[in-house]
């Protein structure tokens, strides 16, 4: 028979909740059996302890019905509601689940919109543009879902967005961290770096049971394959492709362990010979002096570099670029916060081709506490995109001023306009002028030699009611290259023209990326940070090119859109 654990027992009522939640039963019913899973899965004792004693009744948040289904587990090893359940759902439902982002709620749409059962069926819909005609999913559901199927069908193995591997690492950590033996859990490696593209998920844990922690790991859910298990390390391999090793360190090894596999290599090196030059070893087992091996106490990643005389280093930075020689100078910026932002200053509405209304960007920006926003849809000549006319466009200025009498945050007004195949903005300067932000992008003629094209962008920057260049290479990691164009003249003449340059959030964009970013810093050129978001979900993709901005060693007068809205307001009109 087999044998449950805590933990194990937690995933079977999470799966129960999954299941009903397909089937759209009553919420507080999903509610309940979720709550359950929560309390067992943080309870200080062995369930089947529990069971022995008949104590199951008594774990707060288990009622009298999931206490019978838990007997009927714990002393058969099967739970025949459970079977049921899974008997009266589509398996391709449950398949689906494996794709990142999708849920039990999401599937049910997909089955009960469009009547999608398979993963096959997913993948044609979304390829054919129908996932984006349901309610508040767009375009950006449809891709993500197509390179999530992609992994699913590769067995994975390559590397993923930034985006994806925080999704996965934040997922894991929530379960590391519930686990009574865990002590201390993080992302390490390049994720914890914020680089754009992700190999493998490094996750380091401090623990005096490895073996526990180990045993329940490779039991989760999503773990497709055991690649290898020692006592220090895991690797698995996720259902959708993903590796993810697992550090198991003890207590007093967390941080140094962390700082190692957080890397990089090449900066990991230059703290070595730094530290060899004053008596001291660092590795990853902890901090300790030459000439004794005496451990030096560590108890943050602060003490590291405090024990060799340097400030510290974030992890965004540690790239060997120069960070050590400036922390030994004190030189190192102090890098913009990921809650330093004050608005976004590119969002979609449903107005063109976003999935929401303005009053629910605006609650999604209250909820994010920002001081302002700005509506920046597309303009007229993206048909595709549902571009407005110049009429919509008054028309929707108008909504937003009424709008704005009833709110307290500030709704600034705006337009994402394309900058035509031959240099010219998508509509006159007096429409533009009308405008408090005025956005200028390329969406089309990507082909266009490099002198074309920069000369389309230099024609925007000089434009004096254009504010912000958007995306300005036009790539799309892993699926698009940047189109050809002369960075070195865009920067000169955004620098000549104080014309504003976008890290667009997007784990798909991140474009500034950051060696653009830190070359856009030297020549004082101002940058907004912008999410593009076209569904509020994704304003919280902001993480991501604050990530960029550190990597670019912003600073928070470097940054448009951390400033105060008066501030804003007065660089806007006077740039």
């Amino acid at each position: 028979m087999k044998k449950f654990g805590n933990i194990e027992v937690a995933w079977v009522l999470d799966e129960i909740a999954a299941l009903l939640e397909i089937k759209g039963e009553d919420i507080f019913k999903i509610r309940a059996y979720q709550r359950a899973a929560r309390a067992i899965e943080n309870l200080d004792v062995d369930i089947t302890d529990l069971f022995r004693q008949k104590k199951l009744n008594g774990i707060s948040g288990v009622g009298k019905n999931i206490a019978a289904k838990l007997e009927e587990l714990l002393s058969t090893g099967r739970l025949i509601y459970l079977e049921k359940l899974r008997g009266e759902i589509p398996p391709g439902l449950v398949e689906m689940m494996n794709v990142p982002g999708v849920g039990p709620k999401m599937a049910r749409t997909f089955y009960e919109k469009l009547g999608i059962s398979s993963l096959k069926e997913l993948e044609d819909a979304a390829r054919g543009k129908k996932i984006r005609s349901l309610p508040g999913m767009g375009s950006k559901t449809e891709l993500n879902i197509l390179r999530g199927i992609e992994m699913l069908k590769s067995g994975g193995r390559g590397r993923i967005t930034l985006g994806l591997a925080w999704t996965v690492a934040d997922s894991l950590l929530n379960f590391l961290r519930s686990l009574p033996w865990v002590v201390d859990a993080e992302t390490a490696g390049s994720t914890r770096r914020m680089k754009e593209a992700i190999g493998d998920i490094d996750i380091v844990v401090g623990t005096e049971e490895p073996e526990k922690v180990a045993e329940v790991f490779i039991k989760h859910p999503q773990v497709k394959e055991v690649l290898a298990h020692g006592s220090t390390k895991i690797s698995v391999l996720l259902k959708f492709g993903v590796q993810v090793d697992l550090r198991l360190v003890r207590p007093d090894e967390f941080w140094t362990a962390l700082h190692h596999f957080t890397g990089s290599k090449e900066h990991n090196v230059r703290l070595r010979e730094r530290a060899h030059k004053i008596g001291i070893k660092i590795n990853e087992y902890g901090l300790f002096k030459t000439d004794s091996d005496e451990r030096i106490p560590v108890s943050g990643e602060e003490d590291i570099y405090t024990a060799l005389g340097l400030a510290y280093i974030p992890p965004e930075l540690r790239e060997d670029r120069g960070e050590v020689f400036a922390a030994e100078e004190g030189r190192l910026p102090h890098v913009i916060g990921y809650d330093d932002m004050k608005g976004d200053l590119h969002l979609h509405s449903n107005w063109s081709d976003g999935v929401n209304s303005i009053e629910q960007i605006v609650e999604q920006a209250k909820k994010m506490g920002y001081e302002y926003i700005a509506i920046t849809d597309h303009s007229r000549s993206l048909g595709i995109a549902r571009g407005l006319s110049t009429e919509r466009l008054t028309e929707q200025q108008e909504v937003i001023n009424a709008l704005q009498k009833e709110e307290a945050i500030h709704i600034l007004t705006g337009v994402e306009a394309d900058i035509l195949a031959n240099g010219d903005m998508d509509y006159p300067d007096e429409i533009l002028a009308e405008k408090d932000v005025v956005i200028g992008s390329i969406h089309s003629g990507f082909r266009q030699d490099k002198e074309k094209i920069t000369e389309r962008i230099i024609s925007a920057i000089k434009n004096e009611h254009v504010d912000i260049i958007a995306h300005p290479t036009g790539r799309l990691i892993g699926r698009r290259d940047p189109y050809e164009v002369d960075m070195d003249r865009i920067f000169e003449m955004a620098a000549k023209y104080n014309t504003v340059l976008e890290i667009n959030s997007s784990p798909d964009r991140l474009d500034l990326n950051d060696l653009y970013v830190r070359q856009a810093k030297e020549m004082g050129i101002k940058i907004a940070i912008n999410t593009d978001a076209h569904e509020v979900i994704r304003m919280n993709e902001i993480r991501y090119g604050i990530g960029t901005a550190r990597r670019g060693w912003l600073e928070e007068e470097d940054v448009i859109n951390t400033w105060d809205y008066d501030k804003l307001r007065r660089f806007l009109k006077n740039r």
